[in-house]
């Protein structure tokens, strides 16, 4: 059995004093004002003593100096420990209680993060008007459903500001929820979507790194803006500068460079504003004042012959060693590369090897002979791949090889199918594609095969895209 422990008797002060009690306190007074009468009365009779000493003695002044160091050192000296006191000393038994009043007892914190609710990440998207409060408004409406704000940026406009959130909510609140959230706070023309960990990343340093990757190469611009602007249809039209000018219009934005093209972008889902030209703007603008280039990466490929062979980038200095490949092919072997005339073979090949439409893989013989070509050209949101192997060189797996390095160069640039285009006699790069152990997808038009390759699930079979690699 416990034993509780007796709670003390508290003293209680009646408000009325008592006669005896108020006597009591009359004589206290008299006593202490007694006392402070004769202190006044002995610094009189000392301050007349100091006076007379100071006036009529031989060391007055000596003296005066010395008691006016001594009253100095003595209020320092006072000031010093009161203060000490105060930071280390216990306090004093008149030291003020804390005021009574009821207990308070905290609230445990109420939300996703301590109720262990699952929560999804959403991309917001509103126009507010521009006057104080208007953000105010929507970010307190998040809180009162739980609604944690990860990131935001915003986007003005001549007229009010787009406001851009990352959210984690709770998964019970449907995508319709959270638009009527933010409708209900003021919010236009809102746009909501999934997110995922990717999108949590800085404005500034994303936009850093995608500068980056396009002064290295020039075929990552349109990588670098499909990565900044997320889903989107990117065409380069040659002499497009007719379609029209410079800007934004709804859900397109266009883009003119230098050389008379126009790069055009195309969102269906979320228009763009003034503050993502100005981004896109800015990438264009690196691009062309760098100019064409192309990283030196290589990597060897030995053949089980016995041969050795380099393969690297190809740029616009290899058209003439490109151009001996072709005529050292037959007929047969152009025609089914390039699907037409022959004689056609040779113009295609100042688009193909243009950096800012795609990646050439070239395979180099040791006497500097380019022996196989890969073509990874950017399409949209998907990437064509087509492979050139010269007639004496077939049959070795170089075309294998690169089938599997453009692969993996794709899924880097964040593009998760390939496909390429042939006829449906080419047996040959039918066997490659089914090769790359990836899920096929088949469409046959009027003798015109297309082959859909989807990456994302044979990511871990293909190779890093320099590495050095054995040929088959």
């Amino acid at each position: 059995m416990e034993h509780l422990e007796q709670p003390k008797p508290e003293t209680v002060h009646s408000p009325n004093p008592s006669r005896a009690q108020r006597r009591g306190g009359r004589g206290h007074r008299w006593r202490r004002d007694a006392v402070e009468l004769a202190a006044v009365f002995l610094s009189v009779t000392a301050a007349d003593l100091v006076a007379k000493l100071v006036v009529h003695g031989p060391d007055g002044p000596v003296v005066l100096a010395a008691s006016a160091t001594a009253l100095l050192a003595t209020a320092l000296f006072h000031s010093w420990w009161s203060h000490r006191h105060q930071l280390h000393g216990p306090p004093g038994p008149d030291a003020p209680a804390p005021p009574a009043g009821p207990a308070v007892r905290a609230e445990p914190l109420k939300g996703p993060l301590h109720d262990f609710e699952e929560t999804a990440l959403w991309r917001v998207r509103t126009t507010v008007r521009d006057s104080p409060g208007s953000l105010a408004r929507v970010c307190a409406a998040f809180a009162a459903r739980q609604v944690n704000i990860v990131s935001m940026q915003s986007h003005p406009l001549p007229s009010g500001a787009v406001d851009e959130f990352f959210v984690r909510a709770p998964r019970s609140l449907a995508r319709a929820d959270l638009a009527a959230l933010v409708a209900g706070a003021g919010g236009q023309d809102i746009w909501t979507g999934p997110a995922d960990a990717h999108d949590l990343v800085d404005v500034p340093t994303h936009v850093l790194a995608l500068a980056t990757r396009t002064a290295l190469d020039a075929a990552e611009l349109p990588v670098a803006l499909r990565r900044l602007f997320g889903q989107c249809s990117i065409r380069q039209y040659p002499g497009g500068a007719a379609r029209g000018g410079a800007g934004v219009d709804g859900h397109v934005l266009r883009l003119p460079v230098p050389s008379g093209d126009l790069i055009e972008l195309t969102r269906p889902q979320l228009p763009f504003t003034p503050t993502e030209f100005a981004r896109a703007q800015a990438l264009v603008e690196l691009d062309t004042l760098l100019g064409p280039r192309v990283p030196d990466v290589r990597s060897r490929l030995s053949l089980p012959a016995g041969a050795d062979l380099t393969v690297r980038r190809a740029d616009a200095d290899d058209k003439a060693a490109a151009l001996a490949m072709h005529h050292r092919c037959s007929p047969d072997a152009l025609r089914k590369r390039y699907h037409g005339p022959v004689r056609d073979a040779d113009r295609y090949l100042d688009h193909l090897l243009d950096a800012r439409h795609g990646q050439t893989l070239a395979v180099e013989a040791a006497d500097g002979r380019i022996v196989a070509l890969g073509h990874l050209m950017w399409d949209d949101d998907s990437a064509e791949v087509a492979v050139l192997v010269e007639d004496a060189w077939q049959r070795r797996g170089l075309g294998l090889d690169l089938m599997r390095r453009m692969s993996a160069l794709a899924l880097e640039a964040g593009v998760d199918t390939v496909y390429a285009v042939t006829q449906s006699s080419n047996s040959g790069l039918i066997a490659t594609m089914r090769r790359l152990a990836a899920p096929l997808d088949y469409q046959v038009e009027e003798g015109t095969l297309v082959i859909t390759a989807h990456l994302a699930e044979a990511a871990e079979e293909l190779p890093v895209p320099w590495q050095t690699r054995p040929g088959r």
